[in-house]
């Protein structure tokens, strides 16, 4: 099988290498491909030395089984033809397909076969906040239909990229230097503070990035009349972005059945032990690749509510390793490539 990454220099791009070693998936031949500024740099990987081709629009895709492209939605919608014009599968980490109707939106825990329907030989992965909610949300929507959720996000600084990760390290030191810290990536300083603005604002007073929550999960899960409603916030954190998330469900589920539902679903662990001062964090979920739930406990305003709190790697689960499972998906189920 030939694989290709494409924005293999970014945080995301040098994750995908990372997670394909890791997850020895079966590859004959990777391709590294990126910008004019990013080519000919060379990275590791499995013993072998690979440098970085410039994305053009030419037959360099000719022979390409899978492409996971992280490139940004502006080179995904250009070279989207030019990608998939030869076969390739494109398993785009971008926004830039992700509510296209003719293109699935896959979280393999969650629905994936839909991977199966990409008339385009394109498939979307769902925006961070996204994928590790509704990885949760699932075990208990098969309790009982899922009629409401409310989440607040706690966005780590891996979800703006490795330059804004490197600001946060840098601002921290410029504090403790007495100096002013250099604000670039960020609408505002973002050591020891929070934000309470992720991507740019909507008519309706929400941000893209709390709308991407809505909408995304009612086409993941399949239920256009499911309510979601975001408030999705910046924090100082590295990497690993945290959810407070209620939901409201048909009928009571209690926190037993929650519990249960939560420990045997698929790519989820639970640490929920609050007396003993065990539940997740982002310090310890870093470089995991499972979603960590804890805090479980029943909504105290509502009698078929539920309330539980989330951290999973954004790096990881939330980009290249959701993006990889959907390939091994694929491969699992029978796919034939190109």
């Amino acid at each position: 099988m030939k694989v290709a990454i494409v924005g293999a220099s970014g945080a995301v791009g040098q994750e995908f290498l990372r997670v394909l070693a890791e997850q020895n998936f079966p590859i004959d031949e990777l391709v590294l491909f990126g910008s004019h500024r990013s080519a000919g740099r060379k990275y590791s990987f499995r013993g072998k030395e690979l440098e970085v081709k410039e994305l053009k629009h030419n037959d360099d895709f000719k022979d390409v089984d899978i492409a996971f492209t992280s490139a940004g939605a502006g080179t995904s919608k250009e070279y989207a033809e030019t990608i998939t014009k030869h076969g390739a599968i494109m398993i785009d980490n971008s926004s830039a397909f992700r509510m296209d109707d003719d293109v699935p939106l896959v979280v393999p825990e969650v629905n994936g076969m839909d991977a199966f329907n990409a008339p385009r030989r394109i498939i979307a992965n769902p925006n961070c906040t996204t994928i590790q909610m509704v990885v949760t949300l699932k075990p208990i929507n098969d309790l009982a239909k899922i009629k409401r959720v409310h989440v607040a996000t706690y966005q780590a600084a891996s979800g703006a990229g490795a330059a804004a990760m490197q600001e946060l390290i840098d601002q921290y030191k410029q504090i403790a230097k007495g100096g002013d810290p250099k604000v670039e990536k960020f609408a505002y300083q973002l050591a020891y503070n929070v934000i309470p603005h992720i991507d740019v604002f909507t008519d309706n007073g929400y941000t893209k990035e709390e709308m991407k929550m809505q909408n995304e999960t009612k086409k993941i899960m399949h239920e256009p009349d499911l309510d979601v409603s975001a408030m999705c916030v910046r924090v100082p954190v590295m990497r690993a972005h945290s959810e407070a998330v209620w939901v409201e469900t048909e009928r009571p589920i209690t926190v037993e059945e929650a519990r249960e539902a939560f420990s045997k679903a698929e790519g989820v662990i639970v640490v929920d032990t609050p007396e003993e001062k065990k539940y997740p964090m982002p310090l310890f979920i870093a470089g995991k690749d499972e979603v960590y739930v804890g805090r479980i406990r029943r909504d105290l305003t509502d009698e078929c509510g539920l309330s539980f709190w989330v951290v999973g790697d954004q790096i990881k689960k939330g980009a290249a390793l959701n993006a990889v499972q959907i390939a091994q998906y694929m491969i699992a189920h029978g796919a034939q490539f190109r």
